[in-house]
């Protein structure tokens, strides 16, 4: 998370112990909000198509297909484009699995991450972007006990969901 000691619009020292960071020269108020992510998992025949991770934080671990979202853009889009940028298909969204709060690594800052179910509609499938491989998984074989806590989650929740 962003530490904010100075006012990043005028400069001015923080008051000290302000939680969230407050300046009282512009009267702004820093907050330490949580980063939105959008996710989906493209189900067929009782199995999930995830991401392996080319880079830290949790490098080598499965893990959802998307990303951060750009400032002016719908979790759905945003999850749509994420999986054209790191998979090269085409993907429907079908349904909301869930919303989780988590932290990007260790140190990272907070992340709110919508996580969608979804189908493949065309493309041809290749590991891009910050994907070192993609792999078809059971659905009743998803492992829960590594990479972010948000993605153990939405896997929990997938599991429940399809009664495995």
């Amino acid at each position: 998370m962003i530490q904010y000691n100075f006012c990043p619009k005028c400069g001015n020292k923080v008051d000290e112990g302000s939680e969230p960071a407050h300046c009282s020269i512009c009267n702004v108020t820093y907050y330490r909000n949580a980063k939105p992510g959008a996710s989906v998992l493209p189900v067929k025949d009782g199995k999930v198509l995830l991401a392996i991770r080319a880079n830290d934080p949790y490098k080598g671990c499965y893990d959802i297909i998307g990303g951060f979202m750009e400032a002016d853009e719908l979790p759905e889009v945003a999850a749509i484009r994420e999986a054209k940028e790191e998979t090269g298909l085409d993907v429907k969204i079908t349904s909301l699995l869930g919303i989780y709060v988590d932290q990007y690594g260790e140190d990272g800052d907070y992340t709110l991450n919508m996580h969608y179910i979804g189908e493949i509609t065309g493309g041809e499938m290749q590991a891009m972007d910050d994907v070192a491989a993609l792999e078809w998984v059971s659905i009743e074989d998803l492992p829960l006990e590594q990479g972010f806590q948000n993605t153990r989650d939405g896997f929990r929740d997938l599991q429940k969901l399809y009664a495995v």
